[in-house]
């Protein structure tokens, strides 16, 4: 029996049957076509991690509309029927290996780098940080337009139709990308929502729009479809920041997440064993099932099978998120359930841009 066989004990994610407890993180890699079409490529980049074990696929984030969401160029999107059937090759060919997909639904907000003069936000505050050069952009962010009541509605309701595309063509399930300082994140970071209105002020109105986009997915989806949602502190462009208020925000985040019924709720920070405010505090992962109750996916440096192990035995989660060290071993399961040895992440599958490298499409 492997020294890891709590990574490989099956796990029931509502409907979903899983084979084990890895999941594929999802990562933006800027390789669909500029129409926002999944293509080939993508269909064998996303069958390897299948055929290597994971049972749980995310996809990178996909943009759920075609006037303000998109973040960078040659992203994947979801915001019409042809770019919704070009997902069905990808996910026909992950289930055909047993495997499951769920797509990651993703509003850019501020974070605009393909057309910097787009950009909608809770408030209008210029991003801290540079643009990403590894996902084609440089210089700084443009300072984005504050979002009027109607255009928080049109938000609200594009995730939903996405939803719904997503439901219709096949994923088993959708994701609602509430992290890593996108649109939604904007909302819940005090620094980028200086708003006067309901979505602005207390913490508990800043995730209100969390809440409205899960409910709002929920009434086109129905109860038994499956949807997750994405939190995190730290951002692409503000890694190290932290919720003002410790705990005391984190209950109310979860409390307030918890209570429009998603599936899971999917945790990422730098290192995921680490605690989340205070030294030999609980992780964040932690907090997420303590204030919600609800199955937790963790993500943050766990390509080391001994700190996944351990986050699961300690109960903090039910699922890890395997990310950059899935791209140079997306037979990552396989590996770790046979005692094979792990290749180190190799820099050059992201750098100097984020594309699909040529050994990640053969199958």
């Amino acid at each position: 029996m492997s020294k890891y066989s709590n990574l490989f004990s099956t796990f029931q994610l509502e409907s979903l049957k899983l084979p084990n407890r890895a999941v594929l993180s999802p990562m933006t890699r800027t390789s669909a076509e500029p129409s926002g079409l999944a293509n080939e490529r993508m269909v064998r980049y996303y069958t390897r991690f299948t055929k290597g074990g994971f049972g749980l696929i995310i996809t990178e984030g996909i943009y759920p509309d075609t006037v303000n969401s998109q973040s960078y160029e040659n992203q994947p999107g979801i915001a019409n029927d042809a770019q919704a059937e070009s997902w069905r090759p990808v996910i026909q060919a992950v289930q055909r290996e047993g495997g499951k997909i769920v797509a990651q639904l993703m509003h850019a907000g501020a974070l605009v780098q393909h057309d910097r003069f787009t950009s909608i936000a809770p408030s209008a505050v210029k991003p801290v940080g540079k643009m990403l050069e590894d996902h084609g952009g440089s210089g700084e962010f443009a300072v984005p337009k504050e979002m009027t009541q109607e255009e928080i509605r049109k938000a609200i309701d594009s995730f939903a139709q996405a939803a719904l595309r997503a439901k219709q063509i096949g994923f088993d399930g959708v994701e609602v990308h509430a992290a890593n300082g996108y649109l939604l994140d904007q909302f819940i970071t005090d620094y980028t929502n200086h708003r006067t209105d309901e979505y602005g002020g207390s913490t508990k109105r800043r995730i209100r729009i969390v809440v409205e986009v899960l409910e709002a997915i929920r009434a086109v989806v129905g109860p038994d479809y499956m949807v997750g949602v994405r939190i995190s502190q730290g951002k692409v462009n503000d890694f190290h920041h932290k919720w003002a208020n410790g705990e005391t925000d984190a209950k109310i985040i979860f409390e307030q997440l918890a209570a429009a019924s998603p599936s899971y709720i999917h945790t990422t920070e730098y290192k995921a064993f680490v605690p989340a405010f205070v030294e030999d505090g609980p992780t964040l992962a932690k907090l997420a099932k303590r204030y919600s109750g609800l199955p937790v996916i963790a993500n943050g440096k766990l390509g080391e099978p001994e700190a996944a192990k351990l986050l699961i035995e300690s109960g903090d989660a039910d699922l890890i998120a395997i990310g950059t060290s899935a791209l140079v071993n997306p037979d990552w399961v396989n590996k770790v359930q046979e005692g094979k040895k792990l290749i180190p992440f190799d820099h050059h599958f992201l750098h100097p841009i984020a594309t699909l490298k040529e050994e990640e499409v053969i199958v």
